[in-house]
């Protein structure tokens, strides 16, 4: 073996001697790959890959749930596997596993860790699981062995389990001592994916840090630090069901997980994780990058200043930060994006408040992870520029907000009445806007000493869960019929029932005169089910699932919507069973549907596609390829598609992006489309084994799992060109591996038009796009709205001299930027016209500024004439707003500094607009607001404002008197 089965460096020597991390790791890859003939695979992305329950993958097992869901594809990768073995990287933030409040306080806690993991997918089982364990662990690593203690599943009496006597037995056969194989109860040994799902009971190896020939069995499963957990074997030999009851599943599996910086701890002989290399050189790095004391390993009360904590802190999230970004998750607004931004925010408050680093300490910290975990997950070095002017971008964009948060909680509690709580709302507006962390609140306001109104903060809190939650039960109802259970698969496959050939979804052709022809489609009904269980027969008017021996339709994967359609018995012409959905699930397609009569497993049926809805899939799915080619064509090489969604009326597509993109670089997108389009090139499809698939230069796949044979799309180039050897002509043109339905020449798209283009977060950005009528729709939409904005701009170069119609001019303007916004057009002219629009409105603004301080001074000047400087003018004068009557006021107060004035001007509403200053030698004698209240109340109305400038409304009836009241009040003052 290319690693040695022993070292010279036992776990209790510690020293120079001690194993790498590096080399733990590679050793465990190597052990179950060479010796044991796992297949080695490499670490699956942290986002998750279909499962949008989870926020990051936390466990090693989340790629293989399909596996032990038995809803893999018999002819995907994943169902060849039988003996795996990998490191995978997890995150544990957000969602049912969270640590990441618990990072920094211990030396254990962290958001990012490894799991090493080997698993049986209906292979071995108990016996050559702990066999295989133990021998890593006390030959290869040299683990002492009386250091060990092994837990087993003791039983559970409520659900009629057993305890698990098999496994207990297994360990005594391997020479653990009876004292260190201890049972334990369903809590602590008995591992579930969920609340329903495949489980089982798990063993788990312990080690004892403190050794010495001591017996701590009295201290495993205790939380004690001396003794620890570091390796769970779980085997899942049942399967909960919904009504809470266990059944046993069809087909055994191994699923263990070992996390590297424990083991690591254990064989560098340390009692921290951060005290192995996997967080030493980081730590160094903080500590040259801050120059404050050094890292001490210290806890509690002896971290004075929490100091130790804050670089624990920073070393945990900058490898999360690095992990997550490469793999395609950056700091955002909503879920798995939203915690990334916490733990970024929350890594920059320690590193500027508490380790007084200077900013940009984070993003310099890149290249120290890269050196650590570079080797063993290579996408980290090609990523770290990138990541770098993230994490920099986000840090700067926080500073800000924890400034603005500062002045708005200064603000408020300035505001604040004695002796009550801070606001909620506003707190929660600080946390959910502007992403103020929580506790920093806490502590600003115990600063000040005062207390957040924490049960109404909850209640925001409470309310915004259940709006974001919605109903959850909702979908889950839904599947009963159409996502099979495990029990009902191994049923199917038991009963040697074949699953669904799909492959007439794909038999059309064009016509004579180039319209699509699809082919008929007959079919045997196999099964039905129903409320998650396999029927014969299904009675009018329930809703079930129908499984055929072949189908015609399209079952939604790959992005691309289901189709629709119905389907009829044979000799039942008359009667039609409607389609609603289509689901692929271990190889069978569902077809749901509602039985208009009975329905039995026998039954033969023609199948009848939506064919128009079919066709706009096709079309969308094909232009999404297309999409795909232009913007890297125009991006560059670097744009990577991240997700795509594709139904009859538009498609969806999200990429990388290093910035908005801008309106020549969507001309150029639409462009490149349009003349694949014109030159009506023609589509090549064909299936072709994985691995040659694979070798195909500038061919783009994401990250899913595909079929071998796996399905290429190559548009105006044949499928035998690229796969040559050596061959660029994929390079030249749009190449996928696709499970989708396509158009078979680009010319029947017609046109495309981008509608939409925004970032979700920082360096991923989404375009929605239409073709055909749409997009011809969409173009004169947007050529109609061109020329209105033309009209209003070459109606306000004219300059009128009236202030309503400037008025009506811009809010003319302000109607159009709300037309423009919420009309779908292209996205290039949208943003043009915006830009337009936006320059007029400031136009119109300035012209209207100008015009009212124009009218103001004409008037200004008319009442001084009148009044000739007297110590209170009171007066009524026509003018067509309270922004214009301000105006006056304040130009008889500059123009005569000595003079109070209250102005009251009557409008055609029968409403009487007032504005009012105080001259400031008068300021001790009364205030403008008091002056204006009494004014307006006298006419029935409202008014507010400051001790020199207020102003309100009332009624025309009372104006006589309020005049008299405004005279009467000023003289009583004066």
């Amino acid at each position: 073996l290319a690693v040695p089965w022993r070292w010279r460096c036992t776990p209790r020597r510690g020293g120079s001697g001690c194993l790498p991390a590096g080399q733990v790791r590679a050793a465990f890859l190597r052990f179950f790959q060479e010796r044991h003939g796992h297949r080695r695979l490499p670490s699956a992305p942290v986002r998750p890959r279909g499962d949008p329950r989870l926020l990051f993958v936390n466990a090693g097992m989340n790629q293989f749930k399909p596996i032990f869901l038995g809803t893999v594809h018999p002819r995907s990768e994943l169902a060849q596997h039988r003996r795996v073995v990998n490191s995978q990287k997890c995150v544990r933030a957000g969602g049912k596993h969270n640590d990441l409040e618990d990072v920094g306080r211990d030396t254990y806690h962290h958001t990012f860790f490894e799991m090493l993991g080997n698993w049986s997918f209906g292979d071995y089982f108990k016996e050559e699981a702990c066999s295989m364990a133990w021998e890593l662990l006390t030959e290869v690593y040299e683990i002492p062995k009386d250091r060990l203690y092994v837990t087993y599943f003791g039983g559970d009496s409520s659900l009629g389990l057993s305890a698990d006597e098999e496994c207990r037995d297994v360990w005594l056969r391997l020479g653990v001592p009876a004292s260190h194989v201890l049972p334990f109860p369903l809590k602590d040994n008995f591992w579930e994916m969920g609340d329903t799902g495949p489980c089982g009971p798990c063993t788990e190896i312990h080690y004892d840090h403190v050794g010495g020939g001591r017996n701590a069995a009295a201290l495993v499963n205790q939380g004690s630090p001396d003794v620890v957990e570091i390796w769970n074997l779980v085997f899942m030999q049942y399967s909960r069901e919904v009504e809470g009851n266990l059944l046993p599943l069809p087909q055994h599996h191994v699923d263990t997980g070992m996390g590297l910086e424990r083991l690591v701890t254990i064989l560098q002989n340390k009692r921290s994780n951060y005290d192995t290399d996997l967080f030493t050189p980081i730590l160094d790095a903080i500590h040259k990058g801050c120059g404050g004391p050094r890292y001490q390993g210290l806890v509690g009360a002896a971290d004075v200043g929490r100091v130790n904590m804050a670089y624990r802190v920073v070393a945990d999230h900058v490898r999360t930060l690095c992990v997550c970004i490469t793999d395609g998750i950056y700091p955002g607004l909503s879920g798995a994006e939203l915690v990334l931004r916490r733990i970024l925010r929350r890594a920059v408050r320690f590193s500027s408040e508490v380790l007084h680093a200077p900013p940009g300490l984070l993003a310099s910290l890149v290249p120290t992870v890269v050196e650590v975990l570079g080797d063993a997950y290579p996408e980290l070095t090609k990523n770290a520029d990138q990541i770098m002017g993230i994490i920099n971008e986000n840090e700067v964009a926080f500073l800000s907000s924890l400034e603005r948060g500062r002045r708005i909680i200064e603000r408020t509690v300035q505001q604040m009445e004695p002796s009550t709580n801070f606001p909620a709302e506003v707190a929660w507006s600080l946390y959910g806007n502007l992403g103020f962390p929580l506790d920093l609140i806490g502590l600003m306001l115990e600063e000040k000493g005062i207390s957040l109104d924490s049960a109404a903060f909850n209640e925001l809190a409470l309310e915004d869960a259940k709006r974001k939650a919605g109903d959850p039960q909702a979908g889950q109802l839904d599947n009963r019929n159409t996502c099979l259970d495990v029990h009902s698969l191994a049923q199917l496959q038991n009963s040697n029932v074949p699953t669904t050939d799909d492959s007439p979804k794909y038999a059309y052709k064009l016509g004579q005169h180039g319209q699509y022809e699809f082919s008929p489609c007959q079919a045997t009904v196999l099964m039905l089910y129903r409320d998650q269980s396999l029927q014969k027969e299904v009675g009018a008017g329930q809703r079930c699932g129908v499984i055929l021996d072949r189908t015609n339709f399209y079952a939604e994967q790959g992005g691309q919507a289901c189709d629709q359609g119905y389907m009829i018995c044979l000799g039942q012409q008359d009667i039609l069973f409607p389609v609603e959905s289509v689901h692929l699930c271990g190889g069978y397609v569902i077809h749901e549907v509602t039985a208009v009569e009975t329905l039995r497993a026998g039954d033969q049926v023609q199948l009848f596609v939506d064919e128009a809805r079919r066709l706009a899939c096709m079309t969308n799915h094909t232009a999404t390829h297309l999409l795909n080619f232009a913007l890297r064509h125009v991006l560059g090489d670097n744009t990577e598609q991240r997700g795509s969604h594709v139904t009859a009326e538009r498609l969806r597509f999200d990429f990388d992006t290093k910035g908005p993109v801008t309106v020549e670089q969507l001309q150029q997108v639409e462009q490149v489309v349009q003349d694949v389009i014109k030159r009506n090139e023609a589509v090549h499809m064909a299936e072709v084994p994985l691995t040659l698939a694979r070798r195909v230069q500038g061919l783009r796949a994401v990250d899913e799992e595909y079929p071998d044979p796996v399905r290429i799309v190559s548009l105006g180039v044949p499928v035998e060109t690229v796969l040559t050897r050596d061959s660029e002509a994929a390079m030249q043109t749009s190449v996928e591996l696709c499970c989708g339905t396509h158009l078979l020449q680009t010319g029947a798209m017609e046109d495309l038009a981008i509608i939409s283009e925004r970032q979700l977060v920082k360096g991923i950005s989404r375009v929605i796009a239409v073709t055909g009528g749409q997009a011809k729709q969409a173009r004169e939409v947007g050529q109609c709205l061109a020329m209105e904005v033309d009209s209003v701009s070459l109606r306000m170069k004219q300059r009128t001299a009236s202030i309503p119609e400037m008025q009506n001019l811009s809010k003319e303007v302000g109607q159009l930027t709300k037309v423009v916004a919420n009309t779908a057009m292209p996205q290039w002219q949208r943003k043009e016209l915006q830009t337009t629009l936006k320059a007029l409105q400031r136009t119109a603004n300035t012209a209207i500024r100008k015009l009212e301080v124009q009218q103001a001074e004409e008037k200004a000047q008319s009442l001084l004439a009148k009044h000739c400087n007297q110590p209170i003018i009171i007066d009524t004068i026509a003018a067509d707003s309270l922004s214009i009557l301000m105006k006056v006021v304040n130009q008889l107060c500059d123009k005569s500094p000595g003079t109070s004035v209250l102005l009251l001007s009557p409008q055609v509403s029968g409403e009487v607009l007032c504005a009012c200053q105080v001259s400031k030698n008068c300021l001790s004698a009364f205030s403008a607001a008091d002056w204006a209240v009494a004014v307006c109340t006298q006419m029935e109305g409202k008014a507010g404002g400051s001790p020199v400038v207020a102003k309100g409304s009332g009624n025309a009836k009372g104006m006589q008197g309020a005049l008299t009241t405004a005279l009467q009040f000023a003289q009583s003052k004066l």
